[in-house]
């Protein structure tokens, strides 16, 4: 059983966080440790669902906050143990977000005292489809574990505030043909050349980039996936192509379904996945205080978080944590030492001005 240590400098904790294997549906061991560490913590009451830990402080301060942080991590690159280079920390959720989950742990041991009371939340299922999300799971069972004045979610976003987010949805198109025997080719129709149309339509798509509350947002329109023919011999009868659609958070998941079903009006569109995107929010008083004191230009999050649900639960909520976003989910995901000693420090700052 992995044990964790965090009362040690946020470096070596990242790097034990990153040696604990937590691929989304298998974060059990790591959260043992998580929660056996934090309940070593006096001033913290500790709760857990499944796969999700939830501490707070019960100071009797007038406002809450939370923060919160996935778990789990894509499944590997050939990046496991975790390595250092210098002031670089090499390995699997170093950005995304093993750094972030390190700087919470580091605070919910330090910060002994605060102006606010402080809700950590440590879930799993972040990295898959939504009804997987430990997260929205707490939002369902355990509402009042994450009632609160205002959320933080430790997401790497190189140590900038981020505000909102897009948001996700994933269907399939359905091309239809004719299934025969690929020596009589002319007697089917090949369902594998008819999803040329679909290629095309994304080739040709032109994504907005929309401004909202003050920031740009960018669109994506990208076939993820395609599948299609059933053995050598045969001309295809079905393919089936997979789109992820990022929309930006002035879009509902209605808009987005409607128009997906609009640019492919000729094929069968399926929606297996989706969740909504989140407004920046960044004129909300206790947001405009938290940016305040990180300092800074905040900008917008392109890809989707968890800001979406504390905004659906009428929770304002930014993104700021260390590690380049741009890294998260590569082979040589990596971050910077230095950033996270960086981002606990403000955050200490915050909490205890």
């Amino acid at each position: 059983m992995a044990t964790l240590d965090i009362g040690q400098d946020t470096a070596l904790l990242t790097a034990s966080l990153v040696d604990v294997y937590s691929e989304s549906g298998r974060e059990t061991e790591l959260t043992d440790a998580v929660e056996a560490a934090l309940h070593t913590v006096e001033h913290l009451s500790v709760d857990r669902d499944g796969n999700a830990v939830v501490a707070r402080t019960s100071w009797g301060c007038a406002e809450r906050v939370v923060l919160a942080g996935h778990l789990d991590t894509v499944p590997p690159a050939e990046n496991l143990p975790s390595s250092r280079e210098g002031d670089t920390l090499l390995g699997l959720g170093t950005a995304d977000m093993k750094g972030g989950i390190a700087v919470m742990l580091r605070l919910a041991a330090s910060v002994t005292a605060s102006t606010r009371d402080i809700t950590y939340v440590f879930y799993d299922g972040e990295e898959v489809e939504a009804e997987r999300n430990g997260l929205l799971r707490l939002s369902r069972k355990h509402p009042d574990w994450l009632v609160a004045d205002f959320a933080v979610l430790l997401e790497p976003t190189d140590a900038i505030v981020e505000g909102g987010c897009q948001g996700t949805m994933r269907v399939e198109v359905v091309v239809p043909g004719v299934r025969a025997h690929s020596a009589r080719s002319w007697m089917g129709v090949n369902a594998i050349h008819a999803a040329g149309e679909v290629i095309d339509r994304l080739r040709a798509y032109e994504p907005r980039r929309p401004v909202i509350d003050g920031l740009e947002f960018r669109e994506g329109l990208n076939a993820v996936g395609i599948r299609g023919g059933v053995a050598g011999n045969v001309v295809p009868g079905e393919c089936v192509v997979t789109v992820n659609y990022r929309f930006a958070p002035d879009c509902s998941e209605q808009d987005a379904e409607e128009h997906l079903r609009e640019l492919f009006v000729d094929f069968d569109v399926t929606v297996t996945d989706s969740s909504p995107g989140a407004r920046p929010g960044l004129q909300h008083p206790a947001a405009q205080a938290f940016a305040a004191a990180i300092g800074g230009t905040p900008r917008a999050k392109f890809g989707w978080t968890d800001v979406a649900l504390f905004s659906s639960l009428g929770v304002p909520a930014v993104n700021y944590g260390p590690g380049d976003p741009h890294v998260a989910h590569t082979a040589g995901e990596w971050v910077s030492v230095e950033q996270l000693i960086e981002c606990q420090e403000r955050l200490s700052a915050w909490l205890i001005p």
